[in-house]
């Protein structure tokens, strides 16, 4: 028919996520996700808008994928705020593991990225990341955590989480984030639960 896409839009956004996900926003030229995704410049344009379009896309399709496998490991019942800690840096090590996609986060690299990102590309990025530290608190204290240690298990669980995807990026081995993986829920269950303390609005 006329005027009918002669190509798949969804296997076209998963390949321009990859390109993102692989060069990061800045590098992440049309010509690499004209020939990551195989459109011409006018088919990606005319599907997908520019650039800065794509990429939001990309990033929303990146959260729909990946941000419901942090939820089915948050939900528990965990025994436990350490056993919240391991099950979310699990999901950062299976995706780590799989040798289908990029090396490390895309919402990661699009955060060191954060210049180079519109103002709605910068306003997603910190949206999706806050609502991963927000959904850890509230899986953090229906474990049994306190209301300050669990914002500051939170905080420092979604630092790790990141850490982890910049090491991959950076050549570590499975074993070395494994480790550090391990050691930061080892931490968890070390740190005191404190009366809560008034703090600035983020």
């Amino acid at each position: 028919m006329a005027g009918r896409k002669q190509f798949d839009v969804d296997e076209a956004l998963r390949r321009a996520m990859h390109v993102f996900w692989h060069w990061g926003y800045s590098e992440a030229s049309i010509d690499r996700l004209t020939e990551g995704t195989g459109l011409g410049r006018g088919s990606l344009y005319g599907t997908f808008g520019d650039k800065s379009a794509l990429f939001r896309k990309s990033l929303l399709r990146y959260a729909q994928t990946y941000h419901p496998q942090y939820e089915q490991a948050l939900a528990g019942p965990h025994p436990s705020p350490s056993a919240v800690v391991a099950a979310f840096l699990q999901v950062a090590l299976n995706r780590i593991a799989d040798p289908t996609v990029p090396d490390g986060c895309l919402l990661t690299v699009s955060a060191t990225q954060f210049p180079a990102l519109d103002e709605e590309g910068r306003a997603m990025v910190r949206a999706m990341i806050d609502s991963l530290r927000d959904r850890l608190e509230e899986a953090l204290r229906a474990a049994g955590a306190g209301e300050r240690e669990a914002a500051e298990l939170a905080l420092c669980t979604l630092a790790t989480n990141k850490s982890l995807a910049v090491l991959n990026r950076a050549g570590f081995s499975g074993a070395d984030l494994a480790t550090v993986a391990a050691a930061t829920a080892e931490n968890a269950a070390a740190l005191p639960n404190r009366p809560a303390e008034p703090s600035e609005p983020r």
